[in-house]
């Protein structure tokens, strides 16, 4: 178990509703943006003068362009669907971590400035002044939300905290208050084209030892291109796919599966990140800007079609956005939908019976998977409702052998968040983020201790990377999550080309030629 500086939940059967511990989650606060990652984003670099008329007159603006901002202030009856819904709460005990708790640090403010009652009797309605005490509180718990959206599934009015939690991020950014992890990695795509600062060449010289390293295992050469003018289709794929595993493990089975379809691709180092954390700071511009880099490098590249790869908030964002942020889009071929989710790529040659599999390979592997929130509860995947649920469910059956669900309350769209999304995948929030793993652990650990599973697959970036942390927290291994693509570049079974053939022969007479070489030397010696 990993070692810990605050107390790890112990794992139970049951995640039970917690005795609630009133600011048992006030000392966690996220780094702050510095000056220049704020600039960067277009918002001011401190807490400006005058910040609370500022802020205020930002929540009115946001009031009158999202009419479903103002409803989910008005909406709430307190009716308490929601109070044990968030893995937060669960996990930390802390009230202001139900959703409704959350939403009033926002509501009371609301109340105050934009409705009568609050301005003549706010004590009566619970509303408050915006003061330097309920900002830090805002920015405590606003950014203690994972934006899961999975307290919305069951409350009856549709409250969605995620819009909330977007537009109290977006207040606070414009008057000098951001988060440094968010804001810093939305600089670096602007300025290097991913969020973890990978410049061109470092992509390039990855993609070629990936190439070198498939052909040692398999003796086919499957090709991991980049900036390659003309190819009909473009991958863009979060940037952990390029060095981390289990990552990049998925970004193999990517290039097997364009291999095996016989189908041209390319990345672009111009748009080397699928993800896009501007959702998170609740700035449409700044997504807008990022999304933009899509479009850029799909005009260059003449590409007929966009493809996202395994990433969750990336897939909801090109979802959802993604037309009405960077579109139109009709210099792409109209066949095919703009955009395309690998996995729904992949199920589709499936279906076609084009990909072949080796399900045995994966023998030693009993599976499970987590169904990523912004997957689950933000998107579809494929022509029919659900899609996004049994698509890489199926991926996974025709892979594996050995497959089973999680308890029906923990999964599809119900299911518990990693703990660590919504832009709070960084060690400063490393307690709420093992904390908020709770209920997805327990049901991992019921799973496998009822089915004997060994391991889970995600088709999320932040999840892989969220799960190889706490995993170990909890008294299980890392390497127990996988890339959903991992099982089927295990699977798949390759065609060699006649490029491969000729490497063959080649290599066949480096040998005998080395062979010849070590004789001479033995005679020699002799």
């Amino acid at each position: 178990m990993a070692k810990a500086t605050f107390e790890v939940p112990e794992l139970t059967q049951y995640t039970e509703v917690p005795a609630i511990q009133p600011g048992a989650m006030a000392h966690s606060a996220t780094f702050k943006a510095k000056e220049d990652f704020q600039k960067d984003l277009g918002f001011p670099g401190e807490l400006v003068d005058d910040w609370q008329t500022k802020a205020i007159d930002k929540m009115g603006e946001l009031l009158g362009k999202y009419r479903s901002l103002r409803v989910y202030m008005d909406a709430c009856v307190k009716c308490g669907s929601c109070t044990d819904k968030c893995h937060y709460f669960l996990g930390t005990n802390d009230p202001k971590n139900m959703p409704v708790g959350r939403q009033d640090l926002m509501r009371k403010v609301y109340r105050r400035y934009f409705t009568l009652p609050g301005k003549l009797f706010p004590k009566l309605v619970g509303a408050e002044d915006f003061t330097k005490e309920v900002l830090d509180d805002w920015y405590c718990y606003f950014h203690q939300c994972s934006q899961c959206r999975r307290c919305s599934v069951f409350c009856p009015y549709g409250i969605d905290t995620a819009e909330i939690s977007m537009a109290a991020r977006e207040i606070m950014d414009s008057i000098g208050v951001g988060q440094k992890y968010c804001n810093e990695i939305i600089g670096k795509v602007y300025k290097i084209g991913n969020n973890l600062g990978l410049p061109g060449p470092a992509l390039i010289d990855t993609l070629e030892g990936l190439e070198e390293d498939v052909f040692d295992e398999t003796g086919v050469k499957v090709r991991y291109p980049i900036d390659e003018e003309g190819a009909e289709v473009l991958l863009v794929t979060p940037s952990a796919d390029f060095f981390a595993e289990p990552h990049v493990d998925g970004l193999i089975g990517y290039g097997k599966v364009f291999h095996e379809a016989g189908i041209s691709w390319t990345m672009s180092t111009h748009a080397s990140e699928a993800a896009n954390f501007g959702m998170f700071i609740g700035s449409y511009e700044n997504m807008r800007r990022v999304a933009q880099r899509i479009r850029e490098a799909a005009i260059q590249l003449k590409v007929k079609r966009i493809v996202f790869g395994e990433c969750g908030h990336a897939w909801r964002v090109a979802y959802s956005f993604l037309n009405t942020l960077a579109g139109p889009w009709d210099f792409l071929d109209p066949r095919y939908p703009v955009p395309q989710h690998i996995c729904e790529f992949t199920y589709g040659l499936i279906q076609e019976g084009k990909l072949t599999f080796d399900k045995s390979e994966n023998d030693d592997k009993v599976l499970t998977y987590h169904d990523s929130c912004n997957v689950a509860r933000a998107s579809r995947m494929g022509e029919v409702p659900g899609g996004q649920f049994e698509i890489p469910r199926a991926i996974i059956r025709a892979t594996c052998n050995h497959f089973y669900d999680m308890d029906e309350d923990t999964i599809r769209d119900r299911t518990f968040c990693c703990g660590g999304g919504g832009g709070l995948l960084t060690d400063d929030l490393m307690e709420v983020r093992v904390k908020g793993a709770k209920p997805r652990m327990d049901a991992l650990n019921n799973v496998m201790q009822e089915k004997g599973v060994t391991h889970m697959a995600a088709i999320c970036a932040i999840c892989k990377t969220q799960f190889s942390k706490v995993l170990p927290y909890y008294g299980m291994e890392m390497d127990q999550i996988l890339s959903l693509h991992q099982l089927v570049s295990n699977a798949i079974v390759l065609t060699p080309g006649p490029d491969d053939a000729e490497e063959d022969e080649d290599d066949d007479l480096d040998g005998d030629a080395l062979d010849n070489d070590n004789k001479q030397e033995n005679d020699e010696a002799a």
